[in-house]
């Protein structure tokens, strides 16, 4: 399994809300088109707001150049739709090491790390899920869990009730996503563009 596999595997389970969902409609597309993938979009404070845009190429580097590219291939789209009321800065950045996992393929490019998963609703009086993720297979996210008195276990949490998940950062993590920027010749993780701001008062 690979980060740029076709299909329901490489569609966001994520789903943002208000402002953030009608940026991410507009800009999905576009951003698609060129060769990358959105992660996530955020948008925080009030005044003086800051428009979010966490992206990633189909093997999960960007470069400091790609974060520009981005910022002026989305740019223009925002100021024709003008997705969000008043003025804002805009921000184009990687994932980071402790990604945010937003796609069932995440969970197998990611097996064998330790990740932290937050649910919907509580799975046998149990919202977070911390421990060494197996994959995704039949729908559910596989994660190994310490379940107290009956020990570690492999669980399977339904896609459908995934609310977030992310990766811990740890030794090993830090490791392989060094190991993945020097196989690729980029600097991936952390990359960000200067902010931009909109022109619209």
């Amino acid at each position: 399994m690979h980060a740029g596999d076709d299909g329901a595997l490489g569609d966001r389970f994520i789903v943002e809300s208000g402002a953030a969902a009608r940026v991410a409609e507009l800009i999905e597309p576009a951003l698609s088109g060129s060769g990358f993938r959105l992660v996530r979009v955020a948008v925080s404070g009030r005044e003086g707001k800051t428009l979010q845009i966490m992206a990633e190429r189909p093997d999960g580097t960007l470069t400091i150049a790609d974060c520009e590219a981005i910022s002026k291939e989305i740019s223009p789209l925002l100021d024709v739709h003008d997705p969000i009321a008043g003025s804002y800065h805009l921000e184009v950045s990687s994932p980071g090491i402790d990604r945010p996992l937003v796609r069932p393929s995440d969970f197998e490019v990611w097996s064998g790390y330790e990740a932290k998963i937050e649910v919907k609703q509580p799975i046998d009086g149990r919202k977070r899920f911390r421990g060494m993720l197996e994959g995704f297979a039949d729908g559910e996210v596989r994660i190994e869990v310490d379940l107290g008195e009956a020990g570690r276990n492999i669980i399977g949490i339904p896609m459908a009730l995934v609310g977030e998940a992310r990766l811990v950062l740890t030794d090993e993590l830090i490791r392989e996503a060094l190991r993945r920027g020097k196989n690729s010749n980029e600097l991936s993780d952390g990359a960000e563009a200067p902010e931009t701001d909109s022109e619209e008062d």
